[in-house]
């Protein structure tokens, strides 16, 4: 996943300052104190009013509040002038008190505190001050309403918006500029443009600032062409375009997706020469980053006279939204020794590629900073934190920041359920997902996928088909990202005929959901439809990338399609000129082993760019164990243990039953001994199946089931059965020095025999069984359960670490080629 981008507060509306009064010398002595008169001339109040005043424009508050609780007389100027420290320090509970506690208040102090819950985007708080404001017959004024309708942010806030209009026409200024623009940018903020379009209409004075608001509100609807020939119609009107009528359309370019015409705006500005303004210089930046055009941001960055912190926010995060991560931490470094608010770092950036690189370290480092500068109390970045402990697996630290947020929104909910999944996890992730919803939070399409995915690694179809009810109650059927998790996680689960309609019924596709159906056809040993779907893809006019052919070659390899792959592996390069990756050439390299053709694989594996790794060697390792090429299994043997880290034990496992299939059990017992010396422990094979929403495990010649003495039973009736349709054990599957018998009695007790058993005495007769198995099934298995399934005239899926085996009638999808 990529880091996600932030985007730049770029707003329409500049601040509305009052006139500033005429320089008479008897108006400014009036001006020393407005309320003199109330205090009877008390010049005492009116010197502590200023030096209260000095006081916090030299942002030294605790100085202002302590001369300001000792002054033997206050005036409301006083109190106005703390409250407004106050607010601009963000306290509003203090800001609250000392207003409730005043017993009078002016239209000064009443706006003063309605500026306050505005800036904080507390408007319905905001509100109710205002209407308390009429209740005390206050009076607002202009530069009230204006303050009023700023903090208006809210869709679902228009009722409230069109009562402040209705008072504005009361009092008589509809006429007033200032307040017109104001209801408009509200209007447009509360998605309601045809208000906004109307009072436009009606209004008797227009300005830049009318023409930014409307182009802003037509972008934020995805009006974006409209806002782009508003932009146009703006020059015959006769209004010249500000640097926020440049950030505005700037805005819509970016989701009109035109490069061109960001550039043709960029020209304009250097000729109207505001190129040297740091807020549309910033704009541009932003606008190239989203049309990924990082080397025209980062030119453009070293040129403009002026940075700021908005500035290294962009271009840090363009640079991590491209991959270039260490360029990107590189300007954070850059940005740290600047004197910008350290609170508005890229804190949410940074923590996103500490969460995908997996981190840990770099994340803390983070953290830190986050938490000196008091960032981590931002809601992007206590999201962003628990995303970064998730996905590192440090579950413990992501739950105690997940408990301590203010606001539990959908965005730390599918974290901590992604990072569940993501981590394998899989059973926390339904449970996660079930107290997300008995909380009242709504899913989004990142939240389906990660639940769908939990799902299918658990193969768990009962619980996918009740997520896809959800999916459609929630109204995300026709998001195209839900649809193809929707088709992965029944193509996991073994349902090809259900991912086959997910995929049909999907409104709209892309390219992820023709990976998702060509991936499905792999999956489930489908070369045919694979290949089929490939081209379907193309027909569609959509560009295979390397997840398509990856998913082609794999199916190749499961079905023995020697020549197929090789002429796909051959277009990827040639004609799609696409760099193949180390799995497209694990992929190779099985077609080639599997089929035999080991001459052709050791020589494609000496022109790779790259070193060959576990996954290669253990395949050209198991391919050997399949064909008895002993020498080159020694080979690969040697490749693998020789490694400093290996994932598994497989490769000493697959070493070992060559010997042990050859009756060089000497050389087993070396090969067991060099694991014991290392330290490798052969992973537990075990077998899972669902049944009535429950998951039952199963471990070989396990015992412990409750219902193991029906299970035995029934393994026996089917051993007979299976013995006059012709059944002989393949005791070469029983890998140990003991006599046949006992190795013909190991074999019956195999896990993924047992949940089959359990399966049958379970569901009815008739019904599809679904049976997961964390390693590959031995041929034994592979040929009794042919049998076994034409027996018991049921369809019978094993899904196996390699993939999936549809056994119908006696035979198997994979035609034996496995």
């Amino acid at each position: 996943m990529k880091p996600f981008r932030t985007t730049n507060a770029l707003h329409t509306l500049a601040s509305f300052r009052p006139s500033q009064p005429p320089k008479h010398p008897f108006y400014v002595d009036t001006l020393i104190d407005a309320r003199i008169v109330k205090t009877g001339f008390n010049l005492e109040t009116c010197l502590s009013n200023f030096r209260v005043q000095n006081f916090l424009e030299r942002g030294e508050f605790s100085e202002a509040r302590a001369l300001f609780d000792k002054m033997p007389h206050k005036n409301t100027i006083s109190t106005n002038m703390i409250i407004s420290g106050y607010v601009k320090s963000g306290n509003l509970s203090h800001a609250r008190e000392l207003f409730d506690g005043m017993i009078e208040r002016t239209a000064v102090t009443w706006t003063i505190l309605i500026g306050g819950y505005s800036r904080c985007n507390q408007f319905r708080e905001a509100f109710k001050l205002f209407a308390g404001m009429h209740r005390w017959t206050t009076e607002p004024d202009d530069v009230t309403f204006a303050t009023l309708l700023s903090g208006c942010s809210d869709t679902e806030t228009t009722n409230e918006v069109v009562q402040v209009h209705s008072h504005i026409i009361k009092l008589g200024y509809h006429s007033t500029l200032m307040v017109c623009n104001s209801l408009i940018d509200a209007y447009c903020k509360t998605s309601r443009l045809d208000l906004a379009f109307q009072l436009f209409k009606e209004m008797p004075e227009r300005d830049s600032v009318t023409l930014n608001a409307l182009i802003t509100g037509l972008s934020r609807d995805g009006r974006n062409e409209d806002a782009i020939k508003l932009f146009m119609d703006m020059q015959s009107f006769g209004f010249k375009p500000s640097e926020f009528t440049f950030a505005a359309v700037l805005c819509a370019g970016v989701g009109f997706d035109d490069i061109v015409f960001g550039m043709q705006v960029h020209a304009f500005v250097v000729k109207t020469s505001f190129v040297w303004n740091v807020f549309v210089g910033n704009a541009l930046l932003d606008f190239y980053s989203k049309h990924d055009r990082v080397v025209d941001a980062r030119k453009l960055f070293h040129e403009m006279p002026e940075l700021d912190g908005v500035s290294y926010n962009v271009i840090i995060t363009a640079h991590a939204w491209d991959g270039q991560l260490k360029e990107s931490l590189d300007f954070f470094r850059e940005l740290q020794f600047t004197k910008f608010d350290r609170r508005q770092f890229p804190f949410a950036t940074l923590l996103s590629i500490a969460a995908n690189t997996l981190n840990l370290g770099l994340g803390r480092q983070i953290h830190s900073q986050a938490v000196v500068s008091t960032a981590d109390s931002e809601v992007l970045v206590g999201n962003s934190l628990v995303d970064m402990y998730a996905k590192c697996g440090r579950f413990e630290e992501a739950e105690k920041i997940f408990e301590n947020l203010a606001h539990k929104t959908t965005v730390p909910w599918t974290a901590m359920i992604s990072g569940y999944v993501q981590m394998g996890h899989h059973e926390e992730g339904p449970k996660l997902f079930n107290e997300m919803r008995r909380t009242n939070v709504s899913a989004d399409q990142a939240t389906f996928a990660s639940v769908l995915s939990a799902s299918a690694n658990l193969a768990s179809l009962s619980l996918g088909k009740q997520l896809h009810s959800t999916v459609i109650r929630s109204g995300f059927m026709s998001n195209v990202f839900s649809g193809s998790a929707l088709v992965d996680m029944y193509a996991k689960c073994g349902s090809l005929k259900d991912a086959l309609q997910s995929f049909q019924e999907m409104p709209e596709r892309n390219s992820v959901s023709w990976n998702a159906l060509i991936s499905a056809y792999a999956q489930n040993g489908d070369g045919e439809g694979t290949l089929r779907s490939f081209e379907e893809m193309k027909r569609s006019g959509f560009q295979p990338d390397s997840v398509s052919f990856l998913s082609v070659l794999t199916a190749c390899s499961h079905c023995g399609l020697v020549g197929e792959a090789l002429e796909y592996f051959n277009s990827m390069t040639q004609v799609y000129k696409l760099a193949p990756k180390g799995p497209h050439y694990a992929s190779m390299v099985d077609v080639l082993c599997r089929s035999g053709r080991f001459d052709e694989a050791e020589k494609l594996m000496a022109r790779m760019p790259i070193e060959a790794d576990e996954i290669i060697w253990s395949s050209v390792l198991n391919s050997c164990r399949i064909h008895k090429n002993q020498e080159l299994a020694k080979k690969a043997a040697d490749k693998l243990f020789n490694m400093e880290e290996l994932r598994d034990a497989a490769p000493y496992v697959n070493m070992s039953n060559i010997y042990a299939a050859a009756g060089q059990w000497e050389s087993v017992g070396k090969v067991k001994k060099a694991m014991r010396d290392r330290g490798v422990k052969k992973v537990p094979a075990y077998s899972w199946v669902e049944i009535k929403h429950k998951i039952h495990v199963f471990s070989a010649n396990d015992k412990s089931h409750p219902q193991m003495g029906e299970i035995m039973r029934r393994i026996d009736m089917l051993g007979k059965q299976m013995e006059k349709e012709g059944y002989e054990p393949d005791t070469r599957c029983a890998l140990h020095n003991v006599d046949e018998e006992l190795k013909v009695e190991s074999l019956k007790y195999h896990s993924e025999r047992l949940a089959i058993a359990f399966a049958l005495i379970s569901t009815p007769q008739g019904s599809r069984i679904l049976v997961m198995k964390n390693l590959r099934a031995c041929t034994d298995c592979h040929a009794a359960i042919k049998i076994i399934s034409k027996i018991v005239g049921r369809e019978i899926t094993v899904r196996d670490s390699s993939r999936f085996h549809h056994f119908r009638d006696g035979f198997c999808s994979c035609g034996d080629y496995w």
